[in-house]
């Protein structure tokens, strides 16, 4: 839970003592089944190598995707991607079209700062000035269509530490009208989404196949231990928020993950549609340097365990294959 990617790239959490008690005593609303927002973060695309092609087809295929299985979706913005950098003009240009793809899809877009670095690396006020440079474009983007940019995440899940520096941010996000994107499902699908862009890139076949299966068999075990722990929680379902990436990965295999959404009993819902539930809401004690997940937080602030008995950690062997990569780029440098 809460692992930090090393080289890759809601409201406002409520403060009072009665917010905490307004999450759980708060009737829920009336739902026929399961929700859950999904939520991609890294737009215009994560990727191993710089490939424009590859990420503007990675974009159609996540968006045809979804789009044929109905699933509404969020994509946040890393604005430091459409810089030219080694994509050149054009590229500067065919990244902005990738975010366009998106909302001419009827997905929304949110700010996930310009640059993806960590509070800690940033300081208060550094972060503040990344998160005001990560959004021009998307704000012009969305105010072309009349709506207007107001939901964030945080990149690795980091939202300050200490608390001075938490509440730095957490104020200014709202003087500036933004809101917090929770998240309560990590299946930690960046670190397949890697060796999955080398497999490919390899041509190796037997490696792709496997690491799908791995990624889904994992993504399906997660979702359901999230259902539980919530479920645990509350003493009820709540609406989750799904953290998943702009990947090949994540493109490839959007007909698997709507079957699994469907196996769990999960409809897909905006997360306008998510976050209207109490639960969503409630305290965020949490000040520590790690990113982890809004269920751990919430269960530090509530008192309440979770299963962790019942908790299985990524596979070693994709584990491993990660490091590898990154220890590569590491030699290079």
């Amino acid at each position: 839970m809460g692992l930090k990617l090393a080289l890759l790239a809601g409201a406002m959490a409520l403060t009072s003592t009665q917010a905490c008690a307004q999450a759980t005593k708060q009737p829920a609303p009336k739902v026929s089944r399961g929700q859950v927002a999904l939520t991609f973060d890294d737009l215009p695309g994560l990727t191993l190598k710089a490939d424009q092609a590859y990420v503007d087809g990675l974009n159609r295929d996540l968006l045809r995707g979804l789009k044929r299985h109905h699933l509404p979706a969020i994509g946040f913005v890393n604005e430091g991607k459409l810089e030219e950098g080694e994509f050149g003009q054009k590229g500067r240009i065919r990244q902005i079209a990738n975010l366009r793809r998106w909302l001419d899809a009827g997905m929304d877009l949110g700010n996930h700062t310009f640059s993806h670095e960590s509070p800690d690396e940033l300081g208060g006020a550094g972060y503040i000035a990344d998160i005001a440079k990560g959004e021009p474009v998307t704000r012009q983007l969305l105010a072309a269509r009349g709506r207007k940019l107001q939901w964030f995440r945080y990149p690795y899940l980091e939202t300050g530490a200490p608390l001075a520096v938490k509440r730095q941010i957490s104020d200014w996000l709202g003087q500036h009208h933004y809101r917090i994107a929770p998240v309560t499902i990590d299946a930690n699908d960046w670190l397949f989404a890697e060796p999955y862009d080398e497999a490919l890139a390899q041509h190796d076949k037997a490696r792709v196949k496997r690491l799908r299966g791995q990624y889904l068999a994992y993504t399906e075990r997660t979702i359901a231990w999230f259902q539980q722990a919530s479920q645990e929680l509350f003493g009820r379902p709540i609406p989750l928020v799904m953290l998943l990436h702009a990947t090949r990965l994540n493109a490839d295999t959007m007909d698997d993950l709507a079957a699994i959404l469907k196996r769990r009993g999960l409809k897909a819902v905006s997360l306008e549609q998510a976050m209207r539930d109490p639960a969503n809401h409630t305290r965020d004690d949490y000040a520590g340097h790690d990113g982890i997940e809004w269920i751990e937080r919430w269960s530090e602030s509530l008192k309440r365990p979770l299963p962790w008995d019942s908790w299985q950690d990524p596979p070693k062997q994709v584990e491993q294959e990660y490091e590898r990569n990154n220890q590569d780029r590491r030699n290079v440098k």
